[in-house]
Protein backbone atom coordinates (compact mmCIF):
# COMPACT_ATOMS: atom_id res chain seq x y z
CA UNK A 1 0.00 0.00 0.00
CA UNK A 2 1.49 3.73 -0.84
CA UNK A 3 -0.26 6.56 1.31
CA UNK A 4 0.65 10.11 0.58
CA UNK A 5 0.82 11.61 3.79
CA UNK A 6 0.45 15.42 2.98
CA UNK A 7 -2.08 16.47 -0.12
CA UNK A 8 -4.68 19.48 -0.18
CA UNK A 9 -8.03 19.77 -2.23
CA UNK A 10 -9.80 22.96 -2.42
CA UNK A 11 -13.44 23.96 -3.99
CA UNK A 12 -11.28 27.10 -4.70
CA UNK A 13 -7.65 27.78 -5.89
CA UNK A 14 -6.53 29.89 -2.94
CA UNK A 15 -2.99 30.80 -4.59
CA UNK A 16 -2.29 34.22 -6.21
CA UNK A 17 -1.55 34.63 -8.95
CA UNK A 18 -4.66 32.61 -10.08
CA UNK A 19 -5.27 29.95 -12.43
CA UNK A 20 -7.30 29.55 -15.28
CA UNK A 21 -9.97 27.33 -13.79
CA UNK A 22 -9.89 28.13 -9.90
CA UNK A 23 -13.02 26.12 -8.93
CA UNK A 24 -11.97 22.59 -10.49
CA UNK A 25 -7.98 23.05 -10.23
CA UNK A 26 -7.89 21.97 -6.36
CA UNK A 27 -10.60 19.84 -6.35
CA UNK A 28 -9.85 16.14 -4.60
CA UNK A 29 -11.63 14.42 -7.80
CA UNK A 30 -7.78 15.57 -9.49
CA UNK A 31 -6.17 14.25 -6.57
CA UNK A 32 -7.57 11.22 -6.81
CA UNK A 33 -7.00 11.31 -10.56
CA UNK A 34 -3.44 11.58 -10.07
CA UNK A 35 -3.60 8.57 -7.24
CA UNK A 36 -4.98 6.24 -9.76
CA UNK A 37 -2.23 7.00 -12.46
CA UNK A 38 -0.03 6.63 -10.17
CA UNK A 39 -0.45 3.37 -7.92
CA UNK A 40 -1.08 5.08 -4.71
CA UNK A 41 -3.75 3.59 -2.34
CA UNK A 42 -4.72 6.16 0.06
CA UNK A 43 -4.02 10.04 1.05
CA UNK A 44 -4.38 12.20 3.70
CA UNK A 45 -5.84 15.65 3.10
CA UNK A 46 -4.49 18.38 5.12
CA UNK A 47 -6.77 21.17 5.10
CA UNK A 48 -6.24 24.75 5.08
CA UNK A 49 -8.56 27.03 5.36
CA UNK A 50 -7.04 29.71 3.07
CA UNK A 51 -8.24 32.39 1.13
CA UNK A 52 -11.80 31.91 -0.39
CA UNK A 53 -11.95 28.59 1.49
CA UNK A 54 -13.43 29.04 4.79
CA UNK A 55 -15.14 25.61 5.13
CA UNK A 56 -12.27 23.77 3.96
CA UNK A 57 -12.20 21.87 6.89
CA UNK A 58 -15.94 20.61 6.35
CA UNK A 59 -14.95 19.64 2.66
CA UNK A 60 -11.94 17.62 3.41
CA UNK A 61 -14.06 15.89 6.15
CA UNK A 62 -17.15 15.24 2.93
CA UNK A 63 -14.43 14.34 0.93
CA UNK A 64 -13.43 11.37 3.59
CA UNK A 65 -17.05 10.29 3.94
CA UNK A 66 -17.14 10.34 0.15
CA UNK A 67 -14.51 8.24 -0.19
CA UNK A 68 -13.29 6.72 2.99
CA UNK A 69 -11.11 4.19 1.46
CA UNK A 70 -8.80 6.72 -0.34
CA UNK A 71 -8.88 10.07 1.88
CA UNK A 72 -8.35 10.31 5.40
CA UNK A 73 -9.06 14.60 6.25
CA UNK A 74 -6.78 16.26 8.56
CA UNK A 75 -8.44 19.16 10.06
CA UNK A 76 -7.08 22.67 10.24
CA UNK A 77 -7.10 23.56 13.67
CA UNK A 78 -5.99 27.39 14.41
CA UNK A 79 -3.77 27.37 12.01
CA UNK A 80 -1.19 30.67 11.51
CA UNK A 81 -3.02 32.35 9.10
CA UNK A 82 -6.40 31.66 11.21
CA UNK A 83 -7.75 34.58 13.63
CA UNK A 84 -8.15 32.20 16.37
CA UNK A 85 -4.40 31.45 15.89
CA UNK A 86 -2.84 30.87 19.58
CA UNK A 87 -6.18 32.76 21.13
CA UNK A 88 -7.32 31.47 24.21
CA UNK A 89 -9.52 28.43 23.83
CA UNK A 90 -7.64 26.27 21.54
CA UNK A 91 -7.80 23.16 23.17
CA UNK A 92 -12.04 23.67 23.45
CA UNK A 93 -11.83 24.44 19.84
CA UNK A 94 -9.70 21.26 19.16
CA UNK A 95 -11.96 19.10 21.45
CA UNK A 96 -15.09 20.19 19.13
CA UNK A 97 -13.59 19.91 15.85
CA UNK A 98 -11.81 16.78 16.31
CA UNK A 99 -15.73 15.51 17.65
CA UNK A 100 -17.25 16.96 14.63
CA UNK A 101 -15.59 16.08 11.47
CA UNK A 102 -14.61 12.71 13.47
CA UNK A 103 -10.77 13.24 13.54
CA UNK A 104 -7.73 10.72 13.32
CA UNK A 105 -5.36 13.74 13.30
CA UNK A 106 -5.16 17.72 12.74
CA UNK A 107 -2.47 20.13 10.96
CA UNK A 108 -1.09 23.04 12.67
CA UNK A 109 1.37 25.56 11.09
CA UNK A 110 3.28 27.93 13.62
CA UNK A 111 4.78 31.24 12.77
CA UNK A 112 7.62 32.21 15.35
CA UNK A 113 5.82 32.37 18.71
CA UNK A 114 8.17 29.68 20.52
CA UNK A 115 7.03 30.43 24.22
CA UNK A 116 3.25 29.31 22.91
CA UNK A 117 4.04 25.62 23.01
CA UNK A 118 4.96 26.49 27.14
CA UNK A 119 2.03 28.29 27.63
CA UNK A 120 -0.57 27.23 29.51
CA UNK A 121 -2.92 27.13 26.80
CA UNK A 122 -0.42 25.81 24.05
CA UNK A 123 -0.42 22.62 26.78
CA UNK A 124 -3.83 22.17 27.11
CA UNK A 125 -4.03 22.33 23.45
CA UNK A 126 -1.57 19.37 22.75
CA UNK A 127 -2.61 17.73 25.93
CA UNK A 128 -6.07 17.33 24.32
CA UNK A 129 -4.67 16.05 21.47
CA UNK A 130 -2.66 13.45 23.63
CA UNK A 131 -5.40 12.69 25.10
CA UNK A 132 -7.82 11.85 22.00
CA UNK A 133 -4.80 10.06 20.07
CA UNK A 134 -4.70 12.11 17.23
CA UNK A 135 -2.12 12.88 15.23
CA UNK A 136 -0.09 16.27 15.13
CA UNK A 137 0.81 17.75 11.47
CA UNK A 138 3.10 20.14 12.21
CA UNK A 139 4.20 22.90 9.98
CA UNK A 140 7.77 24.09 11.87
CA UNK A 141 10.93 25.22 10.70
CA UNK A 142 14.59 24.36 12.53
CA UNK A 143 13.94 27.24 14.73
CA UNK A 144 11.46 25.25 16.74
CA UNK A 145 13.19 22.18 16.58
CA UNK A 146 14.28 22.61 20.58
CA UNK A 147 10.91 23.05 21.70
CA UNK A 148 9.34 20.57 20.16
CA UNK A 149 11.66 18.41 21.11
CA UNK A 150 10.75 19.89 24.57
CA UNK A 151 6.47 19.26 24.10
CA UNK A 152 7.33 15.70 22.53
CA UNK A 153 9.44 14.72 25.63
CA UNK A 154 5.95 15.63 27.93
CA UNK A 155 3.55 14.38 26.03
CA UNK A 156 5.44 10.76 24.66
CA UNK A 157 2.17 9.24 23.63
CA UNK A 158 1.69 12.25 21.12
CA UNK A 159 2.57 11.20 17.11
CA UNK A 160 4.16 14.94 16.16
CA UNK A 161 4.38 14.97 12.51
CA UNK A 162 7.10 17.41 10.82
CA UNK A 163 6.28 18.59 7.57
CA UNK A 164 8.16 18.67 4.33
CA UNK A 165 11.70 17.51 5.93
CA UNK A 166 10.71 20.25 9.02
CA UNK A 167 13.07 22.69 8.07
CA UNK A 168 16.17 21.05 6.17
CA UNK A 169 17.65 23.20 3.98
CA UNK A 170 20.22 22.38 1.45
CA UNK A 171 21.18 25.90 1.32
CA UNK A 172 22.20 25.94 4.52
CA UNK A 173 25.99 27.00 4.74
CA UNK A 174 28.59 24.62 6.93
CA UNK A 175 28.62 23.70 10.02
CA UNK A 176 25.11 23.23 8.99
CA UNK A 177 23.87 24.32 12.43
CA UNK A 178 20.05 24.44 11.44
CA UNK A 179 20.17 20.91 10.28
CA UNK A 180 22.10 19.66 13.14
CA UNK A 181 18.94 20.70 14.92
CA UNK A 182 16.46 19.04 12.66
CA UNK A 183 18.67 15.73 13.59
CA UNK A 184 18.80 16.20 16.84
CA UNK A 185 15.13 15.78 17.08
CA UNK A 186 15.64 11.98 16.03
CA UNK A 187 16.44 11.32 19.63
CA UNK A 188 12.60 12.13 20.45
CA UNK A 189 11.16 8.97 19.67
CA UNK A 190 7.58 10.20 19.04
CA UNK A 191 9.11 13.14 16.15
CA UNK A 192 8.46 11.93 12.85
CA UNK A 193 8.61 13.83 9.79
CA UNK A 194 7.11 13.72 6.23
CA UNK A 195 9.64 12.98 3.78
CA UNK A 196 8.39 15.03 1.08
CA UNK A 197 9.10 19.14 -0.33
CA UNK A 198 12.84 18.04 -2.14
CA UNK A 199 11.42 21.50 -3.82
CA UNK A 200 11.71 22.98 -0.90
CA UNK A 201 14.68 21.62 0.61
CA UNK A 202 16.96 22.35 -2.78
CA UNK A 203 18.58 25.49 -3.84
CA UNK A 204 16.98 25.09 -7.25
CA UNK A 205 13.21 24.44 -6.86
CA UNK A 206 13.03 23.18 -10.39
CA UNK A 207 16.62 20.97 -11.16
CA UNK A 208 14.85 17.36 -10.59
CA UNK A 209 15.26 14.94 -9.13
CA UNK A 210 17.32 17.82 -6.67
CA UNK A 211 20.48 15.74 -5.94
CA UNK A 212 21.84 18.32 -3.75
CA UNK A 213 19.30 17.51 -0.81
CA UNK A 214 19.94 13.32 -1.11
CA UNK A 215 23.00 13.78 0.95
CA UNK A 216 20.41 15.64 3.64
CA UNK A 217 17.90 13.09 2.93
CA UNK A 218 20.52 10.48 3.31
CA UNK A 219 21.48 11.85 7.19
CA UNK A 220 17.22 11.76 7.77
CA UNK A 221 17.27 8.73 7.01
CA UNK A 222 19.89 7.52 8.91
CA UNK A 223 19.12 9.19 11.89
CA UNK A 224 15.15 8.99 12.14
CA UNK A 225 15.48 5.57 10.61
CA UNK A 226 13.09 3.72 8.47
CA UNK A 227 10.20 3.99 10.72
CA UNK A 228 9.68 7.48 11.36
CA UNK A 229 9.62 8.97 7.39
CA UNK A 230 6.57 9.20 5.75
CA UNK A 231 6.45 10.27 2.22
CA UNK A 232 4.29 12.67 1.06
CA UNK A 233 3.41 14.80 -2.26
CA UNK A 234 2.23 17.90 -0.98
CA UNK A 235 0.00 17.92 -4.06
CA UNK A 236 -1.40 20.03 -5.76
CA UNK A 237 1.57 23.04 -4.84
CA UNK A 238 4.25 20.28 -6.05
CA UNK A 239 2.90 20.87 -9.85
CA UNK A 240 4.51 24.24 -9.61
CA UNK A 241 8.13 22.41 -9.28
CA UNK A 242 7.57 19.24 -10.38
CA UNK A 243 4.72 16.08 -11.25
CA UNK A 244 2.79 13.69 -9.27
CA UNK A 245 4.84 11.03 -10.28
CA UNK A 246 8.17 12.43 -9.71
CA UNK A 247 6.92 13.88 -5.78
CA UNK A 248 6.90 9.91 -5.65
CA UNK A 249 9.73 9.01 -7.15
CA UNK A 250 12.03 11.25 -5.93
CA UNK A 251 12.50 9.02 -2.83
CA UNK A 252 11.16 5.34 -4.75
CA UNK A 253 13.62 5.63 -7.45
CA UNK A 254 16.66 8.53 -6.32
CA UNK A 255 16.75 7.41 -2.73
CA UNK A 256 18.34 4.09 -4.02
CA UNK A 257 20.57 4.67 -0.61
CA UNK A 258 17.27 3.21 1.22
CA UNK A 259 16.40 -0.80 0.59
CA UNK A 260 13.11 -1.95 -0.95
CA UNK A 261 11.58 -3.12 2.61
CA UNK A 262 12.18 0.46 3.73
CA UNK A 263 11.03 1.86 1.31
CA UNK A 264 7.66 0.18 1.29
CA UNK A 265 7.70 1.47 5.32
CA UNK A 266 8.33 5.13 4.13
CA UNK A 267 6.09 5.07 0.99
CA UNK A 268 2.92 3.81 3.01
CA UNK A 269 3.68 1.21 5.49
CA UNK A 270 4.12 3.30 8.48
CA UNK A 271 1.73 5.87 7.98
CA UNK A 272 -1.06 3.00 7.31
CA UNK A 273 0.39 2.02 10.58
CA UNK A 274 -0.39 5.43 12.23
CA UNK A 275 -4.14 5.76 10.87
CA UNK A 276 -4.90 2.54 11.67
CA UNK A 277 -5.42 1.10 7.83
Amino acid sequence: MIIDCHTHAWEHWPYEPQVPNPESHGRVEKLLWEMDRNGVDHAVLVCANLDHNPRNNEYGAESAKRYPDRITCFADVDCSWSATYHTPGAAARLAETADRLELKGFTHYLTDDYDWLESEEGLAFFGTAAERGLIVSLAFGAPWHPHVRKLARRFPELVILGHHMAGTRASEKPPYPNFEDVLESAEVPNIHLKLSGFAYVSQVDWEYPYSDTMWMVRKLYERYGPERLCWASDYPPVLWYMTYQQSLEAVRTHCDFIPEGDQELILGGNMGRLLGL
